[in-house]
């Protein structure tokens, strides 16, 4: 492994353990080069995904991607990282599991849309407000208004 900090080319593991969720592996790292510490996190993974864009260009899966924009939407908001975490590992695991290669960035969109409801509800508006890209205020009223309308009929 690189050293993201100097660049030397090998790097020394000096502690391995599991996440908490037994998804993947934590390894600290020591860079005998310069001396810095980092974490590096090893994952399964299923297959190679390429998602296929609003566009048509296609990209391969990034599930750094994901998480980051998952994590935008929580921001400041009281969700536990570790549940962020688990919802980001069930939407990978449901992309892997269905046997496609090529999964179109919709149904991305509406995998995170669908997990963000149930976990908070302004973070569900707040992504949905990009995914959806609302233009105007009037948007947010009438998506909230449905959602609102949506709930009253539970």
């Amino acid at each position: 492994m690189r050293c993201p900090f100097c660049g030397h080319e090998e790097t020394q593991v000096k502690d391995s353990r599991p996440t908490e969720d037994n998804t993947a592996i934590r390894r600290r790292r020591f860079c005998p080069g310069c001396g810095a510490r980092f974490t590096t996190f090893e994952r399964v993974q299923l297959r190679e995904l390429t998602v296929i864009k609003k566009n048509g260009q296609r990209a391969p899966f990034d599930r750094d991607k994901l998480a980051r924009s998952i994590m935008i939407a929580t921001r400041k908001r009281p969700v536990e990282a570790d549940r962020i975490e688990r919802m980001i590992n069930g939407i990978v695991r449901r992309l892997e599991s269905m046997g496609e290669p090529e999964i179109k960035s919709d149904q991305i969109g509406e995998m995170v849309m669908e997990a963000l409801a149930t976990l908070d509800p302004v973070a569900y508006v707040r992504f949905a407000s990009v995914y959806r890209n609302f233009r105007e205020a009037k948007d947010f009223e009438d998506f909230v208004g449905r959602l609102g309308a949506a709930g009253a009929d539970d």
